[in-house]
């Protein structure tokens, strides 16, 4: 869950000022926002199966699933389930083998303006196949950080369009900028500041 009271807080305790700047402002995401974010964002197809190769429909195949994320140290870990079906299609079936690898990739939190975003990808483990391993590297690499990345200004704007009905005041976001991203416990913790409006 993302932590915003002590910024709405102080955009309602700062309503008689009308508008004002808002500093050191600290947002927290939890191991579970983050996993929810990836699967929404990558593992939104049927099943929540995201295809490397194929699809549900066809005889040969790779797909993975079930993306767990870990913190370690100052990393997040994603480790995901693959599945294949390689060889070759005859008659509708896949004449071949099949593999059912846990693939893992290490990556490092950062902020960038208002986005936080994970670079530095360090495969970890993949499968004793090159053939499997031609497709899971740049998945690993590059498509899962770049299904993760969360826009923290939206987040805000969003948990912030129900000032008004909560407490009579319109309480807006108008600027973020992340500084830093790190790790504690199970949560990143985000250090920004910004602008807010209240009417």
């Amino acid at each position: 869950m993302t932590t915003f009271k002590s910024f709405v807080a102080l955009g309602l305790a700062m309503a008689a000022l009308g508008s004002a700047p808002c500093r050191a402002v600290e947002l927290k995401v939890s191991r579970d926002a983050l996993q929810r974010t990836l699967k929404q964002q990558l593992f939104s197809g049927p099943d929540g199966h995201y295809y490397l190769k194929g699809n549900s429909k066809s005889a040969c195949w790779v797909y993975a699933d079930d993306a767990q994320i870990s913190f370690d140290q100052d990393r997040i870990v994603v480790r995901v389930k693959t599945h294949a079906k390689l060889g070759q299609a005859v008659a509708g079936a896949c004449i071949g083998f099949s593999l059912s690898p846990t693939s893992e990739v290490s990556l490092e939190p950062y902020g960038e303006g208002e986005t936080i975003g994970f670079r530095n990808a360090q495969v970890i483990k993949v499968s004793d196949r090159k053939e499997l391993n031609f497709l899971l590297s740049p998945f690993l690499s590059h498509q899962v950080p770049s299904s993760m990345k969360v826009d923290a200004a939206e987040l805000l704007r969003k948990a912030l369009e129900g000032s008004t009905a909560s407490s009579g005041y319109k309480v807006t976001l108008e600027r973020l900028k992340i500084h830093s991203v790190q790790i504690q416990g199970d949560e990143l913790v985000v250090d920004a500041d910004g602008d807010i409006t209240v009417k």
